[in-house]
């Protein structure tokens, strides 16, 4: 027997709504004639649940884009905030409340407005915050969700707020070593640009008044700016048409696993980026264990913080043997590359001690110091490389323009 929901007129011909429970849609069409009501519109109840469900999640949708972009720091200002009024005892929807009215930011005002009101509504915290996606990633909401089920929120808000400060200044580590080397690069494709398409044609027009036989190299520097001049359009459509496709495919599961296979098989890069995600695991759950979660959700949260669905996968194999009754250290012995001998080592003492939560965090804040130095060494090679690329690059060119006009007196004649 299914459960019906109806909208009818009744015998005064006012609107009135309910549910019945029949077999059929036709069987609860006629008890409603029975009881003296018209039916206006009748569904089963779970399609008038899932219709209402598909409704809110529009209207959630909508909310996000009037709401904006809310800044990171304004999402870190609310988690550290809302740590500080829950240790000091006030209440959630009161401290909430309190945030909306203090915050600066129109869309952070906008969105601590829609939190509270959900808080208020019956809704948990997790739940209110995984509505907004944009300012809470799922490790976040995750982390809160614990928080709220072991009864220690605060402590959790708190964790959070230090976990995502530590990790923005670790990105922007990332992003100012990175800045030169790319600056360099780019540097080197405009100046390749001009020589190719002003430079060598204003040469390759004197050369050919001149007369005689040009150098090889000669030659074929002034072919390749011709073949760059006549087609830099199609160039430049088929390089806009290769990033795409390059954008779509890393999009892909499969193409993003092949780039991070990649970028992992170079050697100095690929170990950048295991430790990378080393210290963000190795901080999550250290944060996450020392907080009271269990083990095994402890490791899933602290998964999705990794970052490189290649090196997850691996935690994923380590969660399944921990399940099984395997120490967390012999577990993650399996993945050499994320997990050298070293850090299995300390893991292993720390659990026989009892201390895992602090070495944890111990070896995050180690590795992020020798991250720091992996980090500068990687851009030392990259300068020279970038610059040697320039140099080899420019000087073969001009090279080339000047190797005829030694020849000159030969030409001349």
């Amino acid at each position: 027997m299914s459960v019906f929901a109806y909208t009818a007129l009744n015998k005064e011909g006012r609107l009135t709504s309910g549910t019945l429970a029949s077999d059929t849609r036709a069987a609860a069409i006629a008890e409603m004639s029975r009881r003296g009501l018209h039916a206006v519109s009748i569904d089963q109840a779970e399609d008038a649940n899932a219709a209402a469900k598909k409704a809110q999640a529009a209207a959630v949708e909508a909310a996000a884009s009037r709401l904006g972009r809310v800044p990171a720091r304004a999402v870190e200002a609310f988690t550290r905030e809302l740590a500080s009024l829950l240790a000091g005892g006030v209440p959630l929807a009161r401290g909430l409340s309190l945030l909306r009215r203090e915050a600066s930011h129109p869309a952070t005002k906008q969105l601590c407005g829609h939190i509270h009101d959900d808080v208020v509504g019956g809704t948990a915290l997790a739940d209110a915050l995984a509505k907004w996606p944009r300012s809470f990633s799922n490790v976040y909401v995750a982390m809160v969700r614990a928080g709220e089920a072991g009864g220690f929120l605060d402590v959790v808000l708190g964790q959070i707020a230090d976990f995502r400060t530590r990790e923005q200044d670790l990105k922007g580590k990332v992003k100012a070593a990175m800045v030169y080397p790319i600056i360099l690069f780019l540097l080197a494709i405009g100046v390749m640009v001009f020589l190719m398409t002003f430079f060598i044609p204003k040469f390759s027009g004197i050369f050919s008044a001149l007369g005689g036989s040009l150098p090889a190299l000669t030659q074929l520097i002034i072919g390749i700016s011709n073949l760059v001049k006549r087609y830099v359009l199609v160039v430049a459509v088929i390089v806009i048409i290769a990033f795409v496709a390059f954008r779509r495919a890393i999009a892909t599961r499969g193409g993003r696993r092949r780039l991070e296979v990649t970028m992992l098989s170079i050697p100095l890069l690929g170990r950048v980026i295991a430790h990378f995600a080393l210290v963000r695991f190795a901080r999550m759950l250290g944060t996450l264990v020392g907080a009271g979660v269990p083990l095994i959700a402890s490791l899933r949260v602290a998964r999705e913080a990794i970052g490189n669905q290649t090196l997850a996968d691996t935690v994923s194999h380590a969660i399944e043997q921990v399940q099984r009754g395997a120490p967390l250290s012999q577990s993650l012995a399996t993945s050499p590359l994320l997990f050298p001998a070293s850090v299995v080592e300390m893991i292993a003492v720390a659990e026989e001690t009892g201390r895992l939560d602090k070495e944890l965090l111990r070896l995050a804040a180690a590795y992020e110091a020798d991250l720091d130095r992996q980090l500068r060494l990687l851009v030392s090679v990259a300068e020279p490389a970038m610059l040697f690329f320039m140099a080899a690059t420019i000087g073969t060119i001009v090279v080339s323009m000047l190797l005829p006009i030694l020849d000159l007196q030969d030409l001349i004649k």
